[in-house]
């Protein structure tokens, strides 16, 4: 028998995306770790005790990307639920993408990201992009 090297989580957590578009371009950053590691997707992390989303989210972006924002309202809301080869639970992420404005701050990726750019819509078409990244941006309708 395969034995997992992961618990599972006893509940969902809750986490926050930052979509941030500027002249036609969307920041993603690539993912340094599970789920979704080595895959680019929409910068953000879980939200800790007594923060707002608004708060969670401008944190992570700063922690991720080096850049700040000004984070508004809830766009998309989605689960993230991935299994193991066993059907035990490895990640359950209840996640909340929020529109966000760039206000400064230098791109450089952090120990959570591998990487972080600014990417059109034909070049989605070319990088790895996580399942729910794409289809939240086909939502938006930024990419077909």
């Amino acid at each position: 028998m395969i034995k997992t090297k992961h618990k599972s989580p006893l509940t969902p957590q809750v986490a926050v995306g930052a979509i941030v578009i500027r002249e036609n371009r969307i920041l993603l950053i690539k993912r340094n770790k599970e789920p979704g590691e080595g895959s680019w997707a929409i910068p953000g992390g879980s939200v800790k005790l007594g923060e707002t989303l608004q708060e969670a989210t401008e944190r992570e972006l700063l922690e991720e990307t080096g850049l700040t924002i000004n984070a508004k309202e809830p766009v998309y809301t989605f689960d993230l639920i991935e299994r193991d080869h066993q059907g035990q639970i490895r990640f359950h992420y209840v996640i909340v993408d929020l529109m966000a404005d760039l206000t400064g701050g230098e791109l450089g990726p952090s120990e959570d990201a591998v990487d972080a750019r600014w990417f059109t819509p034909e070049d989605i078409e070319s990088v790895g992009v996580t399942e729910s990244t794409r289809e939240f941006l086909r939502k938006i309708r930024f990419i077909r």
